[in-house]
């Protein structure tokens, strides 16, 4: 518990720490010989797993700047690897992003030292979740949403709401959900729940599930304190996820395009879905510790991610969208129409990953996400 509260307490104005910041370069010289970057897992490819996929290698070779990753598993482990220190990029989600700014763990970028920012979706260019009084604190990587996956031997259609891993029912096999659905291990994944409670209890008023006053928050933890008896497992790993579905008997879970992708690679009976109550989601930026060391190697990479031998294999590869709308039109390794397959058109469905706070626009008071972090914990823990 001190752990999640020393991550969480403190949180400052993010306007005011944006303003404090240093300023960005204004050239960008030779490469340092090095990269250290946090990221989701499959997001830096260098043929490991598949030679077809590699994004890391010629990068290498081009810049003389060898690329380290480290994985992580959730948005508060990044926040918690940023602020330990020695890396110098982080892909991070809407919900960890504006944390890393107004904690100063992120400089302002200056994308004029960035060629290809130009083709940069108009949608991301200047979204919320990077921009901070006009000014830039990262470059887009991709965006996707939170898909339904399951299990097409018990579904032979696909589920049609949420309310599959959210409250208990007979599945189409007969038997229980209990103990055969996942939940993310993840405070933000109480929007999911909000999302679900927007259609199913449209009398608390929910307009937006990242802005919940005392009330609807309250139905919101219930719900969730409900689904505990239900959850196999609270998920993080996405190859732990994957073998849970392979052997574990978990039928449906909240997953992501790469986890469907990987699974379906291997012939096992799964499909995904956005479920009629729509879906949350996410669209990651390519942020700059505050102290990076290797700042040249940096804007190389920032700049050599938004290409279409970057963005189009690892669209096809992870199961997400693109930040560069051209690259649609480019050819990904496997020959798959990537965009059409991972929603690229439903960008205006999705309800993004943000930081809850307790200013708000939808109403005049809303639960900060130090509340939420805290009280997930708790329901995790039966709670």
């Amino acid at each position: 518990m001190s752990h999640h509260r020393a991550l969480l307490t403190g949180l400052l104005a993010v306007a005011a720490a944006a303003s404090t910041l240093a300023a960005p370069p204004t050239a960008v010289g030779k490469g340092e010989g090095q990269l250290n970057i946090i990221a989701w897992a499959g997001y830096i490819e260098r043929g490991e797993s598949d030679k077809a996929y590699d994004w890391a290698t010629g990068f290498e070779k081009a810049s003389g700047c060898k690329v380290n990753v480290k994985t992580a598993a959730t948005s508060d482990e990044m926040v918690t690897l940023m602020k330990a220190g020695g890396y110098d990029l982080v892909t991070a989600s809407g919900d960890a992003s504006l944390r890393l700014v107004a904690s100063k763990l992120v400089q302002e970028i200056n994308p004029a030292l960035i060629p290809s920012w130009k083709n940069i979706d108009k949608r991301l260019q200047n979204a919320s979740w990077h921009t901070v009084n006009g000014k830039h604190y990262g470059t887009p990587y991709q965006w996707g949403p939170n898909v339904l996956m399951y299990n097409t031997d018990v579904f032979k259609q696909a589920p049609t709401s949420w309310s599959v891993v959210f409250e208990e029912q007979k599945l189409p096999d007969g038997k229980s959900n209990k103990g055969r659905v996942q939940a993310y291990d993840g405070a933000i994944y109480i929007a999911d729940a909000a999302l679900y409670l927007m259609s199913k209890k449209p009398e608390l008023g929910i307009k937006d599930p990242y802005e919940l006053n005392e009330k609807q928050y309250a139905a919101v933890l219930e719900l969730l304190r409900g689904q505990k008896a239900l959850t196999h497992r609270y998920w993080h790993d996405a190859t732990v996820q994957m073998n849970d579905f392979k052997s574990e008997g978990i039928v449906a879970t909240g997953s992501w395009g790469y986890m469907v992708n990987t699974l379906k690679a291997e012939k096992k009976p799964v499909a995904s879905t956005i479920p009629k109550e729509g879906t949350t989601g996410w669209a990651d930026t390519t942020m700059l510790h505050a102290n990076a060391k290797n700042v040249n190697c940096a804007y190389q990479w920032m700049e050599h991610s938004l290409g279409d031998k970057v963005q189009a294999p690892l669209a096809e590869w992870f199961g997400s969208d693109p930040v560069t709308p051209g690259a649609c039109k480019a050819k990904a390794p496997g020959g798959s129409d990537f965009c059409k397959d991972n929603g690229f058109a439903d960008f205006a469905k999705i309800k993004f990953w943000k930081t809850p706070e307790s200013k708000c626009a939808t109403q005049s008071n809303c639960v900060p996400y130090s509340r939420w972090a805290l009280d997930y914990i708790a329901i995790q823990g039966g709670r």
